[in-house]
């Protein structure tokens, strides 16, 4: 179907409208020539959006670069205190909550216990009251929110704000879209772990950097995929569920139902199991394990020794299968770097025939708990200055 002349100029305008803020988001400051230079732009298509996006308060003049000769060039800067978004994390005990500006600062954050996901009512109460709070503590115009971002637990649907599944905590199809009507703001919802690992890509550790694999390790095992700057989901959704890939046929059995799943030997509660298996105390958490490998307890390091040699099967599945440049791990295990890291990665790279230490980086979060929250809270923003939805 052809559009109207006018819309396919409307069009046309406001894609580079979104492609000079991009430049502009990524390099700062810039003179209209440079971002002329940058993106194939004339100069008057550059003063004419960079106007357009004055108005809107998104960038303004920071004065005049140096010239040779002539006028000198005035300079554009990018205000990232010109919109807000927030972004909200829903885990099995706890809800979180934060408020960001463009450049992902946290500005306000709050929280609450959650005993049951199935309560539903008192979750959804508790996250438009305290966003309601931030809202009037800082005085904020709605029109100056971009949206709420939700980080959620399980396979999601995007397109109908939908929680479709979360077997590690018996819930299903749980629809988010009230929450739009409730804080009249756009709503987004995304699985943690791909949330994770969008923040990874834009913020993190790899920031920029094209090809990546976030694992969560949590309770159960997360992971999100980045595949040439885009998070990689598959027709149902459901692209990086490796927590599921069975590493021990006829294995234990896991919360999903089959057997020797990956999480149920990698997760927090592998650990905690392995431990006890191996003839130590119930630990009240990984915490503790640590602290016991720290003393010397022998149990404890027999404990770990296992449970590494299962986390860096799964990992090295991962890189047969996918290649990716970089695998950042995520999770309060990252904490006691000093416990594992190091012996993880040589466990990872055994001498094999298909990869070795340098074709695969593997990199600790620099985001830690805040990976998830914060890609969360990028969702709203995707519709105002990243030229796609990074999402195929």
């Amino acid at each position: 179907m052809l559009l109207p002349d006018n819309l396919v100029q409307e069009t046309i305008k406001d894609a580079n409208g979104k492609r000079i803020l991009n430049l502009l988001y990524k390099e700062r400051r810039l003179t209209k020539q440079e971002i002329a230079q940058s993106l194939g732009l004339s100069i008057p298509t550059v003063i004419s959006n960079v106007n357009d996006l004055m108005v809107e308060g998104l960038v303004e003049e920071a004065g005049v670069a140096d010239s040779t000769g002539g006028r000198k060039p005035v300079i554009v800067r990018f205000r990232a205190d010109a919109r807000y978004a927030f972004g909200v994390d829903i885990s099995p005990t706890e809800g979180r909550v934060i408020l960001t500006d463009l450049d992902c600062r946290i500005l306000e954050e709050d929280g609450f216990p959650i005993q049951e996901l199935r309560k539903y009512e008192f979750i959804a109460d508790q996250v438009c009251r305290i966003i309601g709070e931030m809202i009037r503590r800082r005085t904020l115009d709605r029109k100056e929110v971009l949206g709420v971002g939700f980080s959620l637990p399980g396979t999601v649907n995007e397109e109908s704000l939908l929680l479709q599944n979360a077997p590690n905590l018996g819930i299903a199809n749980i629809s988010f879209r009230e929450f739009a009507d409730r804080l009249a703001l756009p709503v987004y919802t995304e699985n943690e772990a791909n949330a994770a690992a969008y923040a990874e890509s834009v913020l993190g550790v790899v920031k920029d950097l094209n090809n990546l694999v976030y694992i969560s390790i949590t309770k159960g095992i997360g992971t999100g995929i980045v595949i040439k700057d885009h998070l990689y989901k598959g027709k149902n959704k459901r692209a990086g569920e490796f927590g599921h890939m069975t590493i021990e046929a006829h294995g234990k059995r896991c919360n999903c139902g089959r057997e020797g799943c990956w999480e149920v030997y990698a997760s927090e509660r592998g650990l905690l199991n392995s431990y006890k298996e191996c003839g130590g105390r119930a630990a009240q958490g990984i915490d503790e394990v640590f602290e016991h490998v720290q003393e010397g307890e022998p149990t404890a390091a027999e404990a770990l020794d296992k449970y590494l040699d299962y986390f860096a099967i799964g990992i090295q599945n991962i890189i047969l299968m996918l290649d990716p440049d970089y695998v950042v791990l995520g999770g309060d295990i990252t904490r006691h770097r000093d416990a594992f890291f190091e012996e993880l990665v040589r466990k990872v790279f055994v001498p094999n025939s298909f990869f070795a230490q340098g074709d695969t980086k593997i990199l600790l979060s620099k985001l830690g708990k805040n990976a998830s929250i914060l890609g969360a809270a990028l969702l709203p923003m995707q519709t105002l200055f990243f030229l796609n939805e990074k999402v195929i």
